[in-house]
């Protein structure tokens, strides 16, 4: 049992060692006492506003001990508050070779004179000391800072596809501001600003001081669109500061049909009961390739219409192909005038036509007709010369 308790102190030495050698291989070489730092020790604040300045208190080999923290120069009228943890603190303790995170609060009264005063924070540990000048500039107007994000800067679609961009318009100045909202798209493509989640179109917001706004920008291209790649620029302003974001936009190729007759002609003519040839000419006006073109067509009851051929393997962007439809109206069909729809389909893509068929009827149903009445004629005359008499 002995030899067991020591194999697993022996186990974590072994986790235990490393992790203390990769801490210590991270301290800086040389480097021992206390240090006080900030990321921006000079910065630019507007008088009637409160502030907070990061600073890092570094405890470089010494031993934990309590470091007591203090402001100066801090300029009538002015209030400065050392935070830590969220709350005012007025020491702190950092670990051998470790830092602790402290912030400076400053609240500046709206009537304090413009310039630069220098505040010094002071860490004290029994007779060590380091101290950290920070340089305050006051200024009435701050110069504006935005920043545009897109959440999505790249979408793809087709030429007949809405485009959405969500974008996020960050105030970085010390102020509300104004921003204008612009566009700058190919020709013929339609570009608005929106609310995120409305339909109203903007030109410009709202946006607080150190907050963030999200606007949608729509992009519908025309339908003639070329399968490509193309830029958008979207373009914010407020003041003397802009923001720009590039998008993109990939349109993928789409097939577009058109049915016609020949030159144009959209009508034909056909007897009862007797097969015509209507020729039908199907175009391809998109930008891709139309595939696995079929074609189909409705007439009034009775009536055959058949395509030859039927089926159109490809059709290629500016093309036409020319197919017959075979139309053949029922015999007991009075003459006049008709209606036939004739569609053409592809994946994803259809289109229709409507052609008028005038029906004459066969020359033998005239004689037929013209003799029918001529016997009714005879049976009728017969009837009154037979019946007069009585």
């Amino acid at each position: 049992m002995r030899y067991r308790f020591i194999a697993i102190l022996a186990a974590f030495a072994a986790l235990i060692v490393p992790t203390a050698r990769a801490v210590a291989d991270d301290t800086p070489k040389d480097v021992k006492g206390l240090y006080l730092m900030s990321d921006y020790p000079a910065v630019t604040l507007r008088p009637g506003e409160t502030s907070s300045i990061s600073l890092h208190l570094h405890n470089y080999d010494l031993p934990p001990e309590r470091v007591d923290l203090t402001v100066s120069g801090v300029p009538s009228g002015w209030t400065a508050t050392l935070m830590g943890g969220g709350q005012p603190v007025g020491a702190a303790m950092p670990a051998t070779n470790a830092s602790v995170s402290l912030e400076l609060r400053l609240d500046v009264p709206k009537g304090a004179t413009e310039g630069t005063q220098t505040l010094t924070v002071t860490a004290t540990a029994g007779s060590t000391k380091a101290e950290l000048p920070i340089a305050v500039t006051l200024a009435k107007d701050l110069p504006a800072k935005l920043t545009l994000t897109p959440q999505l800067p790249e979408l793809r679609g087709t030429s007949r596809s809405n485009f959405e961009f969500q974008l996020g318009i960050k105030n970085d100045s010390g102020k509300k501001l104004i921003v204008s909202l612009a566009a700058q798209a190919p020709q013929n493509f339609d570009a608005s600003f929106t609310e995120q989640y409305g339909s109203q179109e903007l030109n410009a917001v709202p946006v607080d001081a150190g907050q963030t706004k999200d606007v949608k920008l729509k992009v519908r291209p025309p339908n003639t669109a070329a399968a490509g790649s193309y830029k958008v620029v979207a373009r914010v302003g407020a003041e003397d500061a802009t923001a720009t974001a590039e998008l993109t936009i990939d349109i993928t190729g789409q097939p577009r049909l058109e049915i016609s007759g020949r030159e144009g002609l959209v009508s034909t003519r056909a007897s009862a009961g007797k097969e015509s040839s209507v020729p039908v000419v199907v175009t391809n006006t998109g930008t891709a390739p139309a595939d696995d073109v079929e074609l189909s067509g409705s007439a009034p009851s009775g009536w055959k219409i058949t395509f030859d051929p039927k089926n159109v393997g490809r059709i290629a962007p500016g093309e036409n192909k020319e197919v017959q439809a075979l139309i053949t109206p029922t015999e007991k069909a009075i003459a006049g005038d008709y209606v036939t729809t004739i569609r053409a389909s592809a994946r994803g893509e259809s289109a229709s036509a409507t052609f008028r068929v005038t029906v004459t009827t066969s020359t033998i149903w005239g004689i037929a007709g013209v003799g029918i009445i001529g016997v009714a004629l005879l049976v009728m005359v017969g009837a009154v010369a037979r019946f007069g008499r009585r």
